[in-house]
This record gives C-alpha cells, structure tokens and sequence, in this order.
C-alpha cells in the first residue's frame, strides 16, 4: 500500500502579515494511521522541500499525542524536509492521495494545475482519495471525465463558514471552503463546530476540521483494503 499525501507550500496568510502553511494534526494524525498500517507514505509540496507550518498548529492547545510522536520522530522530520515535488508525482505509482489542510492550501494547490490533474486523475482511475478541514477547497476546479465539477451532486464536509468566523479569517481567506463547495454543486453537510465528521460519497472522503483528521484516515484506510 503506497499513499501520497500532499502539502501546501504557501506560508502567507493573506495581507495580515502572518504565517501560515499546513495544520501539524491534519498531517501527524493521517501520518501514523497509514505508517502504523503498514503503508509506503511519499509526502510532496508544490515547491517541494521543506513545506511550510502553521504555527498556530503548534502552539499547546493544539498539541495532540500524535502532533508530539511527530515531533519527535527524527524520520518523519527528515522526510517532511524533503518533499517532494508535485509536478513529478503521478497517481500510477499510488493507491491513494490524501491533502492535509490548513489555510495554505487554499491559496496555492486550489489553483495548482498538477494538484488538479493528480485528483482528476486518481478518481479516473476508480481509486479513493480524501481531503479534511481547509483540503476540500482544493476541489474547486477539479472536474469528472465529463467535465462536470468534481463535487456536483456529491456529499461533502468542509471548514465551515462558522468555524471560519471563528477563527477571525473570513475576510483574509481568498474563498469559504463551504460556501465553494456548495456553489460547484456539492451536497454539503456538517456537524456542530470542531466535532470530528467525515463523510464519504463513493471514491471521496472528506473530514470538516482538524479533529477529523483520523476519522478520514481510518475511512480511507478502511476503503482500501475493501
């Protein structure tokens, strides 16, 4: 089993002047899942290299066990480090890709043209992919063989517009993941905010926030083996 998980490298949050990047659990919690399954894990970045943290997704009150593990985890480090670059992955050498969020990707793998290829091209090929908490934007122009949007008439979760308040970034954020998913015709649901939720409609798994990072690995994991 060998799982491409793929990170944001923009580390600009907008004109505020902060960092941003990818959120630590989106990626820790997912990391462990696939290893401790026994999965060949291949991380890549737009720009490759060393992918950029949120720094936020680190401070105390977001540490998880699994944010420390990875911390801790001189492996895991060297290889975040070295990611790889997008544009030389391709999905043939995949049985899955799963995008970690944070604000990052909205702004970078949204519009990144090999992103958009490499999810078209994985759902093409009948294999499963998932996305949690700020990811699901990045399915804004991926589009079915038909050349429908990806999400039309699919069940999707996302960050959700209240959430998005809640953290004080609904004017910073160049779209709500909700109200993207929605326009291109996804079936949106969600639960009450920062619960764990994921949902799965036939190839895709989507997760509403960072704490339901697992959950969306374990479904995923789930849909492999089946």
């Amino acid at each position: 089993m060998k799982i491409l998980m793929v990170l944001t490298s923009h580390d600009q949050l907008g004109n505020t002047g902060r960092k941003t990047g990818f959120w630590l659990e989106e990626l820790a919690a997912p990391y462990y899942a696939f290893k401790d399954a026994g999965a060949e894990i291949v991380l890549a970045s737009p720009k490759g290299g060393q992918p950029p943290l949120d720094p936020k997704s680190n401070e105390p009150s977001f540490q998880t066990d699994l944010t420390r593990r990875f911390e801790s985890d001189a492996a895991a480090n060297a290889q975040l480090a070295a990611t790889v670059r997008l544009d030389s992955v391709t999905q043939a050498d995949f049985d899955t890709v799963f995008y970690p969020g944070g604000h990052g990707p909205l702004w970078d793998l949204a519009e990144d043209p090999h992103s958009i290829e490499l999810i078209q091209s994985f759902v093409a090929a009948g294999k499963p992919i998932a996305l949690v908490c700020h990811a699901p934007g990045v399915l804004r122009h991926a589009k079915t063989p038909a050349d429908k949007p990806l999400v039309e008439g699919k069940k999707v979760t996302g960050f959700t517009n209240t959430e998005e308040a809640a953290v004080g970034l609904t004017d910073i954020v160049p779209f709500l993941v909700e109200d993207e998913l929605k326009a291109k015709g996804g079936i949106y649901f969600k639960s009450d905010d920062w619960a764990s939720y994921v949902v799965r409609d036939g190839l895709l798994i989507t997760g509403q926030n960072p704490g339901s990072s697992a959950a969306a690995a374990a479904l995923l994991l789930t849909q492999l083996v089946d």
